[in-house]
């Protein structure tokens, strides 16, 4: 078994499949939880163990019982917690937005990272990681996108706050807000001229890769990343 355990909330396909793969490589044994989409990871990735649970972020007790069912299952609490999970809905203008697509976004990306966000504080290893998945569009005014973004908005601020509130037991806790990244979620509804504006947003006129941004999870997770704590970075080639 190995020292280290991650746990990635939602973990079965784009950016959180890419960072439970290189938290693997990195030597994590690695949990991770899905709702609608069937785990399809292999029960090893290395020398490493992988086990998916399935979790409904909504639902306080649920996410709850998933660090307990951790802690059973692999011999210990994780280290690294990653809140990834959450959900887009169909762009539109605030004039005529639809509200209860306001509300499904704000109760999965606000209410649910609260879920995750408030238990990791309790269940994460001392001296461990709390990472969460934000958006560069925090901070870039894009028509049609503000409710998304504000209920990111709201995850960066619950992550600066429990930064602080964690410190007294070294554990680390940043974000990663990246730009356009291609994966199925991205590309849905999106026809080719919408791709290409995406990836016009960077200088380098491209979107990014599920793989890079991974790679600044495991950074993060990692003692290289020991003087790390309270920010948000963004892996968007140059966005913003």
């Amino acid at each position: 078994m190995t020292s280290k355990i991650a746990l990635v909330f939602g973990g079965t396909r784009g950016i959180g499949a890419a960072c439970v793969q290189k938290l693997a490589e990195d030597g994590y044994d690695v949990a991770y939880t899905y709702v609608s989409s069937a785990p399809g990871l292999p029960a090893k990735i290395g020398d490493s163990r992988t086990r998916g649970y399935s979790v409904d972020i909504c639902d306080a007790a649920q996410v709850e019982q998933v660090f307990a069912d951790v802690a059973r299952d692999f011999g210990a609490k994780p280290s690294c917690v990653l809140a990834n999970a959450g959900i887009n809905v169909p762009p539109g203008p605030l004039g005529q937005f639809d509200p209860a697509n306001f509300r499904r976004l704000v109760e999965v990306n606000i209410v649910g990272a609260f879920n995750v966000l408030s238990a990791a504080a309790r269940h994460v290893a001392d001296g461990g990681s709390i990472i969460g998945l934000t958006t560069s569009m925090v901070r870039v005014g894009i028509p049609g996108v503000g409710p998304y973004t504000a209920t990111k908005a709201a995850v960066e601020s619950l992550l600066r706050s429990l930064a602080k509130e964690v410190a007294g037991r070294k554990v680390r806790v940043n974000g990663v807000a990246p730009g356009p990244v291609d994966t199925d979620l991205f590309r849905a509804g999106k026809n080719e001229e919408a791709l290409a504006r995406s990836a016009a947003l960077s200088p380098f006129n491209r979107v990014g890769q599920p793989a890079e941004v991974a790679e600044v999870v495991a950074f993060l997770a990692s003692e290289k990343a020991s003087w790390v704590h309270g920010q948000i970075i963004q892996p968007n080639g140059g966005m913003v």
